[in-house]
């Protein structure tokens, strides 16, 4: 290390070994230690992955893509216990065989969507396929662990496919725009006036399956600074240029809610959008504290789940409590848009058939 930081400093006028050794204890008392917990930290990876290995071997038997998709797996799933203390509740609501459609709020990163795809691959032994935005199909290396993990840019009726031969499909409506738009003060869904997630379920006559995850706005934040210049950009380009920031070890619990089903022969695509986008509302009221806290959301991450008093009671964003004219719920942004449009929201007709995202 002496060596290395020595080429550093050739050329210079003063003497780079005064320098490192001026600096040796600074390195022992700060940098080792820090080197020394992330080999703590990867042996406990380790050992998890290894709690894992008659899984593995068992999958590689199969396949050695099935070998493949469980290691890598265990590995988000060690990853999730050891930095977010991650659980899933409601795992009993998802079908050991058939289809079942996840519809969820999408957070700044989708963390919990790795976390929940490793538990389901792991207990359950089944494949949750993705519908992902059309830009991570663009970053270089990424397109064989999309295949892999089955994360396709889904059309209606591919999505509808999907489904109907019997598999996990997950969406998230709001895709890039919730994930670098929406408040973590108040935790606000932004669909839009998307529709083709509602499509899918109709034509495909799928039960939904609600998701919400505690504070998964938490571990990952935009600044604030600038947002709506970048929401400027992306609503132009639909290029996610936001900056983003955080890793913070919050706790994070994913809650899966009972299996929602329609009339598929007389239900509308609007009345399947409200009454999913009303569930997952409530998820966010019963589960998560308002407003969204990184330093709650650690210390969450090592005393446990609990609430005590008024501290425990979820809190609405008072911006999700405005109605519209016919009673349901309105977000922020669609306020603003009810107010410039004489009381009736925009039919954007490129984006109805969207189906959003991770």
């Amino acid at each position: 290390m002496l060596t290395w930081l020595q080429r550093i400093f050739e050329g210079l006028e003063f003497d780079p070994e005064y320098l490192l050794w001026l600096l040796l204890p600074f390195i022992i008392l700060f940098i080792f230690p820090i080197f020394l917990v992330f080999f703590i930290y990867g042996c406990v990876i380790f050992v998890h992955i290894y709690g894992h290995r008659h899984e593995i071997r068992e999958a590689y038997h199969t396949s050695y893509w099935n070998g493949a998709r469980m290691a890598i797996a265990t590995f988000w799933d060690g990853v999730g216990h050891v930095w977010h203390g991650y659980e899933l509740r409601g795992i009993e609501n998802v079908p050991d065989e058939g289809p079942a459609l996840f519809i969820y709020y999408h957070g700044c990163l989708p963390l919990d969507v790795y976390y929940l795809i490793s538990k389901l691959v792991i207990h359950k032994n089944r494949s949750l396929h993705c519908v992902g935005d059309k830009f991570i199909f663009q970053i270089p290396g990424w397109r064989p662990l999309c295949k892999m993990f089955s994360i396709t840019a889904g059309t209606v009726e591919a999505c509808t496919q999907e489904l109907q031969e019997g598999n996990l499909l997950c969406i998230a409506p709001g895709g890039v725009r919730e994930a670098l738009f929406s408040d973590p003060n108040v935790y606000d869904i932004l669909w839009g006036k998307r529709l083709g997630f509602a499509k899918v379920i109709i034509n495909s006559k799928t039960p939904v399956i609600p998701m919400f995850t505690e504070n998964c706005r938490e571990s990952f934040r935009t600044p604030e600074w600038g947002r709506s210049f970048f929401r400027w950009i992306y609503e132009k380009t639909k290029a996610p240029l936001c900056p983003i920031y955080g890793g913070f070890p919050v706790k994070m619990i994913t809650h899966l809610g009972k299996p929602i089903y329609f009339d598929f022969d007389t239900v509308t695509p609007e009345e399947v959008r409200k009454t999913i986008k009303k569930e997952i509302r409530s998820m966010i009221r019963e589960h998560q504290r308002l407003p969204g806290s990184i330093w709650r959301g650690i210390a969450q991450r090592w005393r446990g789940n609990e609430k005590e008093g008024e501290e425990g009671e979820m809190k609405n964003g008072g911006e999700n409590n405005r109605k519209g004219q016919n009673g349901e719920q309105v977000e922020p942004e669609e306020i603003e848009l009810l107010q410039r449009n004489g009381g009736n929201l925009p039919e954007n007709s490129d984006e109805r058939d969207e189906i959003g995202g991770i």
